[in-house]
């Protein structure tokens, strides 16, 4: 089959593989690259040893393969790997992915597909793009003065306890990743400090026996998940001032909570020392904004990462507040037959939202051959809000769903409203490709080469 005929998925992740089992249900012929040695996108590649899914086995399985039962409630980033693999084997996945394959750029075309060039030198021309290269990518690095002659790195970086060795360490953040490696520092290293620029929210990984993500909270109203989580961290954790924390000044889930309490309880057995935020560096010498100083031998910033798509054309994009703007959580208004399915997270695990949420994009995928304009454009014209937070909340997205689901019919009808008031006139001339049309690119498929589906 013909390049031109296919969409590319981009990333054989978590998200990438549902996506291209949605696609496969449908029947849409795709292709199916990936950048790293194998499928599992972060899950194989980019994580530090011990690591485990913070989120349990139940809320993060995908909703209709459920995870070994005899996986533990929080599965380690091996046992996670194995079950992402054992999903595309069953489902046929794994034949079409391409590993090892860097997506140089992606650039639409005057008739909306589009020209992919794999490697710096591979041209292909497909009719659709599927980006799901993940949240995990691109280290966003705190900036101090003094820090080029600190002994800095990111969390990204970070693979083993042995790396943290008799070491002073100071971690700066306080998300789950910056907990780990702070509570391994206390384990292995001569002294572990974390440096925390304002107050987060801890959540108690289990409560009353059970994993916090599997109580039956999330699919109620935010004010109330809020009051409840409220009232498990007073019984559970008490005041975190009472571990040397400041207090949160955002409302819970205004940024992404931390779960787990092992780091305070190192705190509460000063084995980990709470710092304020960094006023700058000076060698291994770092200075904090209460006047305070430290030596460390290692500061690892687990600062979190950007939300980037390096292979699109600057500005085809935004993402504010680290929120992708496009409609529906994956259509953008101004270019067609391009998908950023993945850029938001669950606030309790990616399973249960993703199997449902592919599903129906793979329908809006379909439509969009009976659709004149870009499917996000339509959602513009008619109204629907770009997102605020990347944070998604479970159970407004699962009544979103089922709720889009029954209403296609009120999309197509839109749309065809639209295309009275005006036409689509295609990609926005900035964003087009100069030196390439649709005739001469490479349409054909490698030889001897499996197809996802034909």
């Amino acid at each position: 089959m013909a390049f031109r005929d296919k969409h590319l998925i981009i990333g054989a992740g978590p998200v990438g593989l549902a996506m291209a089992k949605a696609m496969k249900q449908h029947g849409l012929p795709y292709d199916h690259v990936d950048a790293g040695p194998g499928l599992g996108g972060n899950w194989r590649h980019g994580l530090y040893e011990n690591v485990h899914i913070v989120s349990s086995k139940r809320s993060t399985a995908f909703a209709d393969f459920p995870m070994p039962a005899h996986y533990p409630d929080f599965p380690s980033a091996a046992q996670l790997l194995a079950y992402l693999e054992s999903y595309a084997r069953v489902h046929g996945l794994d034949a079409a992915i391409e590993p090892g394959r860097t997506v140089s750029a992606v650039r639409p075309l005057v008739d909306d597909t589009w020209n992919v060039v794999l490697d710096d030198d591979e041209h292909r021309h497909y009719k659709g793009v599927i980006v799901c290269n993940g949240h995990h990518r691109d280290p966003r690095m705190p900036t101090y003065p003094g820090q080029e002659s600190a002994p800095l790195i990111h969390a990204n970086d970070y693979r083993a306890p042995s790396e943290l060795q008799d070491k002073r360490i100071l971690v700066i953040g306080g998300g789950n990743s910056a907990c780990d490696i702070a509570s391994e520092a206390a384990r292995v290293g001569a002294s572990s400090d974390m440096s925390l620029r304002s107050g987060y929210w801890f959540l108690p990984k289990t409560f009353l026996g059970r994993p916090l993500t599997d109580l039956p909270i999330w699919n109620l109203p935010v004010f109330v998940q809020r009051l409840v989580l409220r009232g498990v961290i007073q019984l559970v954790i008490g005041d975190y001032r009472a571990y040397g924390l400041q207090r949160p000044r955002q409302k819970l889930f205004e940024r992404h909570p931390t779960f787990g309490t092992e780091v305070l309880g190192y705190m509460a057995q000063g084995r980990i020392k709470p710092r304020p935020d960094i006023e700058c560096f000076d060698g291994r010498t770092v200075r904090f904004r209460d006047g305070s100083t430290g030596e460390y031998d290692l500061v690892v910033a687990a600062t979190g990462y950007h939300n980037s798509f390096p292979f699109l054309p600057a500005g085809m994009i935004d993402v504010k507040n680290d929120a992708v703007q496009v409609y529906g959580s994956a259509f953008p208004p101004d270019v067609k037959n391009l998908y950023i399915v993945g850029s938001n997270q669950p606030r309790n695990g990616f399973g249960n939202i993703v199997t449902p949420a592919v599903a129906l994009f793979a329908r809006l995928i379909r439509m969009q051959d009976e659709i004149e304009h870009p499917i996000g454009a339509v959602l513009q014209w008619q109204g629907d809000p770009l997102p605020e937070t990347n944070l998604m909340d479970p159970g407004a997205a699962k009544r979103e769903i089922w709720l889009s689901n029954r209403m296609l019919w009120v999309l197509r009808q839109q749309s065809r409203r639209l295309a009275r008031e005006r036409r689509w006139l295609g990609p926005p001339a900035q964003f087009i490709e100069d030196d390439a049309s649709p005739a001469e690119l490479p349409d054909a498929v490698p030889a001897k080469r499996e197809t996802a589906a034909a």
